[in-house]
C-alpha cells in the first residue's frame, strides 16, 4: 500500500480502467493480482458489461451472486419454477423442500387485496388549518388536471390517481403533508410518482400564492413517495387436514401441528423471536425480488414498518389449528414491479420474469409471498423437529470443503464423516489432514467457526 492520505479528486471522471488501477494500488498490497481478479468477473460481452456498469456509480466489476431455481410450486394451481437470488445456502434447498411438502396437499393459495400506493408532498404553512382545508378542497381539480399530461398514459393502462387528502399532525402544528394514492398497474411506479407529485405541488404553490399571497409563509419541504404500502398487500396460505400433514420426524401430526401453532404464535407476542423469524421470511421475498430486478430494501423497510403497525414488532405470518384443519398463512405489503426499472434491462432479471411466464406486477406479488410463506414454513418446520443446524451444518460444511479446496473424493468422505458430528472449521481441517498422509498439512486460516 502506497501512501498514508487515500483522498482522490475527480474519481468519478475517471475511466473503468483508471478507477480500478488506483484502488488496486492504494488499497491493496499486490494490485496487478486484484486487478486480474476482478476483471476476471466482467462480463465477456461488452455490451452487456456497459449495461450492467450503467447500474451503478464509479463501478469497477461485478459481483456474482448465485442463480438459482426452486422448482415444484404449486400456487393458484399453476406450477412455477421460481428463480432466486441469493448467498446463504440452505435458503434455495428449504424453499424447495416446502413447495415439494405442499403441492400434494393443494399447494399455496395466494391473493391480492389491493395494490394502492402513497406519495407525499410535505409542506409548512402559517395559516389556520381550518382556511387552508377549505382552500386546499376547493382547488383540488385544478391541481389534478395540471398533471394530466404525466398521468395520461398511466390511466390509459387502467391507474392514476385514486385519492387525494390534506393531514395535519398535532406534534407539529405548523407541518401539513398532501397524501396521494396511486394505482401504477404493473410498474413500481417511484419515478412516475414522484414526477406526479413535483408538478402538483409547483400547481399548489402558484394557486396558494395566487390567493394569499406571501403571508402564509408556504414552503414545500419535500416531495416524495413513501415505501410503506399497507395498501399494496399479498395474501399466501397453505392449509389441509391435519392427518394430511403426516407423521413428521418423532411427531405425530396433531403434535407437530400444535407445536407449530405454539411457534408461530411466538413470534407474534416476542418481538426478539419476531426478529429472526421475519428475516426468515425475507430470505425468500428478497432472493425473488433480487432475480426480477425490483428494490429489496424498499420491500423490506415496508414489511418491517408493516410488523409493527399495532404498536410492537409482530410476526408476518400465522398459523390456525381448528377443527380438525391446519391453516398457515402471511399477508404482507409488496410493491413490485414488472415493466420499468431493472426488470426489463438486467438481462437475468428478464429471464427470471421470462422463467415466471411473464407475470403481472400482482401475479409476482403472490409468487413472492408464497416463496417467503414456504421458507418460513420450512424453517419453523426445522426448529420444531430436528433444529435449524443440521441443514444449515451440512451446508456450513460444504463451505469449509470448498475453502480448503478439498477433492470430490475428500468431500464424500466428509459428508459421510460429519454426518453424526459437530462441523467446525478446524474439525474439517484436520480431517482432512487425516486423508493425506505424507502430504503438506491444510494450512490454517483467519476463518473463525461460525454456525451459519
Amino acid at each position: 500500500m502506497k501512501s498514508k492520505d487515500k483522498t482522490v479528486k475527480g474519481f468519478s471522471k475517471k475511466n473503468k480502467d483508471k478507477k480500478l488501477q488506483w484502488i488496486a494500488e492504494e488499497y491493496h498490497s499486490d494490485p496487478e493480482m486484484m486487478i486480474q481478479t476482478l476483471q476476471s468477473f466482467e462480463h465477456y460481452n461488452t455490451s452487456v458489461q456497459k449495461i450492467l456498469d450503467s447500474f451503478s456509480e464509479n463501478t469497477i466489476a461485478n459481483f456474482m451472486m448465485p442463480f438459482s431455481v426452486a422448482p415444484n410450486f404449486i400456487i393458484n394451481d399453476r406450477c412455477y419454477a421460481i428463480p432466486m437470488v441469493i448467498e446463504e445456502s440452505s435458503v434455495v434447498a428449504a424453499a424447495s423442500k416446502a413447495a415439494k411438502f405442499w403441492m400434494s396437499r393443494g399447494g399455496f393459495k395466494a391473493e391480492v387485496p389491493g395494490t394502492e400506493k402513497i406519495g407525499q408532498i410535505h409542506f409548512s404553512c402559517a395559516l389556520d388549518e381550518s382556511i387552508l382545508n377549505s382552500f386546499f378542497e376547493s382547488s383540488k381539480e385544478e391541481y389534478a388536471r395540471s398533471c394530466k399530461d404525466l398521468l395520461k398514459n398511466m390511466e390509459n393502462r387502467g391507474g392514476g390517481i385514486s385519492s387525494v387528502e390534506l393531514v395535519s399532525f398535532e406534534q407539529e402544528p405548523d407541518y401539513y403533508q398532501i397524501r396521494i394514492a396511486f394505482e401504477t398497474c404493473d410498474s413500481m411506479g417511484a419515478n412516475f410518482i414522484n414526477s406526479v407529485l413535483e408538478k402538483y405541488a409547483k400547481e399548489f404553490i402558484k394557486l396558494h400564492e395566487q390567493k394569499f399571497g406571501t403571508e402564509s409563509r408556504l414552503q414545500i419541504i419535500m416531495c416524495i413517495l413513501s415505501n410503506y404500502t399497507p395498501d399494496c398487500v399479498v395474501r399466501s396460505e397453505v392449509s389441509c387436514p391435519i392427518e394430511d400433514l403426516g407423521d413428521i420426524d418423532s411427531l405425530t401430526a396433531l403434535q407437530f401441528a400444535y407445536k407449530f401453532e405454539k411457534a408461530v404464535r411466538i413470534a407474534e407476542i416476542d418481538p426478539y423471536r419476531a426478529t429472526t423469524h421475519n428475516k426468515g421470511i425475507y430470505n425468500g421475498i428478497d432472493a425473488v425480488v433480487l432475480a426480477t430486478g425490483n428494490d429489496f430494501r424498499a420491500i423490506e423497510a415496508c414489511g418491517h414498518a408493516f410488523a409493527s403497525r399495532e404498536g410492537r414488532y409482530q410476526s408476518l405470518s400465522h398459523c390456525k389449528v381448528e377443527n380438525g384443519y391446519f391453516k398457515f398463512w402471511i399477508e404482507v405489503p409488496l410493491a413490485l414491479g414488472t415493466i420499468g426499472g431493472l426488470t426489463q434491462l438486467h438481462p437475468l432479471a428478464k429471464i427470471s420474469l421470462e422463467i415466471l411466464g411473464n407475470p403481472s406486477s400482482r401475479e409476482l406479488m403472490m409468487i413472492a409471498a408464497s416463496v417467503g410463506l414456504a421458507q418460513n414454513f420450512a424453517a419453523v418446520k426445522s426448529l420444531i423437529t430436528t433444529g435449524i443446524q443440521k441443514g444449515h451444518m451440512k451446508m456450513h460444511l460444504f463451505n469449509v470443503l470448498h475453502q480448503l479446496k478439498a477433492t470430490e473424493r475428500e468431500f464424500k468422505l466428509a459428508i459421510d464423516y460429519f454426518k453424526d458430528r459437530i462441523v467446525s472449521h478446524s474439525a474439517v481441517r484436520e480431517f482432512l489432514n487425516s486423508l493425506r498422509p505424507g502430504q503438506p498439512e491444510v494450512e490454517k486460516s483467519s476463518h473463525k467457526d461460525h454456525p451459519q
